[in-house]
């Protein structure tokens, strides 16, 4: 099962953490973990990219099940904003996927 939280501090998402395996299909056909990991990894190409803040991140690369992005407030606001609305969208997604794969993925 996947695990996931979403950080807040104060009116702002400041990142958010993964953990685990969904285990909802065989490796390669798991469609709850391709979910979650395109949504994980969309979100930080796009804030480095679209948003121009550099999220800290930690990640287990050899075994997987494990994410922990970090996303630096930008002093420039127009930067921060675009980091924010991308950052809710990204929990919008795993809310939405937590509501139909409740077994496999789990919002902490």
């Amino acid at each position: 099962m996947i695990q996931a939280w979403i950080y807040r501090e104060a009116d702002r998402i400041s990142g958010f953490k993964l953990t685990g395996h969904a285990d909802a299909g065989e490796y390669g056909k798991d469609i709850v973990c391709a979910a979650v990991s395109v949504l994980a990894i969309n979100t930080v190409n796009s804030i480095e990219q679209i948003a121009s803040v550099m999220p800290l991140v930690d990640s287990d690369d050899d075994n997987g099940g494990f994410l922990s992005v970090n996303v630096p407030e930008s002093k420039n606001r127009e930067a921060e904003q675009k980091a924010q609305v991308l950052l809710a969208s990204f929990e919008l997604g795993l809310r939405d996927i937590s509501k139909t794969y409740d077994k496999y993925l789990v919002m902490n």
